[in-house]
């Protein structure tokens, strides 16, 4: 077992952490691992990219869930308070559409209520509603999203498109943990800073935290936790961040980073 101090909170991303990408379920052995650490009175949270609407793989564990950091820390929650929110700037919307129109990408972009698909495109479908198994799931118009604050924009930009476009942009961040697009959200969001409010209003010191993740848009949440851990199956500049590597998460990789460090 690895000395650390006492964990109060845990803090997971979903897909390829909790979640796994060949079978879109949690692993019986994280399932167990969580119900073990909720019962020794440890908060459980969620830290995602996805928006609230884009949630429909958690229902194994959803009933030992305190909190979620969701859209990367633009929107978060504990309970029914609302703990932060954050809108990209109007300009900074209009800056990224019109370069996703010029470079012909289409984009994901999440308003505070709905999410609209711009530029359609049939890689759309093939990466949220077949990758993240979001088949039932329908995008709203463009038009109606575009009249509510904008938390979130994915458009589909390769890393050097995503290079020329972020230094135009006036109050932006980009976390990219996929090659086929990148997450925008206001620079005032990001899953590090959300960490950083939700333990403010949970009362607990951040150093009495573990965050889990396996994308380049987890790196904020593992450097900042008391403990960073990267999945195996995770980048290798997720890794070179992290305090823990464990095994993939189709390889108990939650469940034995807890039992390394003592939480369960």
């Amino acid at each position: 077992m690895l000395n650390t101090k006492h964990i109060k909170a845990l803090f997971f991303d979903i897909d390829g952490t909790l979640v796994s990408f060949n079978t879109h379920k949690i692993p019986q052995s994280t399932v167990e691992a969580l119900e073990q650490a909720k019962h020794k009175g440890t908060k459980i949270f969620i830290s995602t990219g996805r928006p609230v609407s884009f949630i429909n793989n958690l229902r194994q564990i959803e009933h030992l869930i305190d909190g979620y950091i969701t859209t990367n820390g633009a929107y978060c929650f504990i309970g029914n308070e609302v703990v932060c929110t954050f809108a990209i700037q109007p300009s900074d919307v209009d800056t990224i559409l019109n370069a996703a129109k010029r470079f012909q990408c289409p984009a994901v972009v999440v308003g505070s209520k709905r999410i609209a698909a711009y530029l359609w495109a049939p890689e759309l479908d093939e990466v949220f509603k077949k990758g993240l198994n979001l088949k039932d799931f329908t995008f709203a118009p463009i038009e109606e999203v575009r009249q509510m604050p904008i938390l979130q924009i994915s458009p589909f930009f390769s890393p050097e498109q995503e290079n020329e476009v972020m230094p135009q942009l006036q109050h932006c961040t980009s976390g990219r943990w996929t090659n086929k697009f990148t997450d925008i959200t206001n620079s005032d969001a990001d899953k590090g800073k959300a960490l950083i409010t939700m333990t403010h209003t949970l009362h607990i010191d951040i150093n009495e935290t573990m965050a889990f993740g396996d994308g380049g848009n987890d790196i904020p949440i593992i450097r900042n936790a008391g403990v960073g851990v990267a999945m195996g199956n995770g980048g290798d500049n997720v890794k070179q961040a992290a305090d823990y590597v464990t095994t993939s998460v189709d390889d108990n990789g939650v469940q034995n980073a807890l039992q390394q460090y003592g939480v369960i």
